[in-house]
């Protein structure tokens, strides 16, 4: 991130040397706007299809493999990682109930499980646990 922020300021402050340089107020009044607004565009277009040849360049991640080893150090049942996946898509109690035929009261309880257990006190502090630790996608 610091070094895109880095080539991004080195950009910036090329421009401003360059048109320093140029004497913007000579040259603003020698040429028309249209001419700036143009090579603003073209400045633009080009930094753009620069952006998106570097992130096409981007590999895929590989298939997600979860993080057995956290699973059986924090005691996670497997019905406790079908509710946790549920959770993750963001289906409410009564969702993940019907999804997984229980009872809403055994949903609570499996959720308040998994927040002992994962020491967190929110569904949505839960499911970036989960995904820090790799039990989820």
């Amino acid at each position: 991130m610091a070094r895109t922020i880095l080539v991004w300021a080195l950009v910036l402050a090329a421009g401003a040397f360059a048109l320093q340089w140029l004497e913007y107020q000579y040259v603003a009044r020698r040429v028309s706007w249209e001419v700036y607004v143009g090579l603003i565009g073209a400045a633009f277009a080009a930094g753009g299809v620069w952006v998106g040849w570097r992130l096409s360049l981007r590999s895929a991640p590989g298939p997600f493999a979860r993080n057995a080893a956290a699973q059986a150090s924090l005691g996670l049942t497997g019905q406790e990682m079908k509710v946790l996946e549920r959770l993750a898509a963001g289906q409410s109690n009564k969702e993940i109930a019907r999804t997984l035929g229980l009872s809403p009261n055994t949903v609570k309880t499996h959720l308040a499980n998994l927040f002992a257990k994962l020491e967190v006190a929110r569904r949505t502090q839960a499911v970036g646990k989960a995904r820090d630790l790799q039990l989820i996608p």
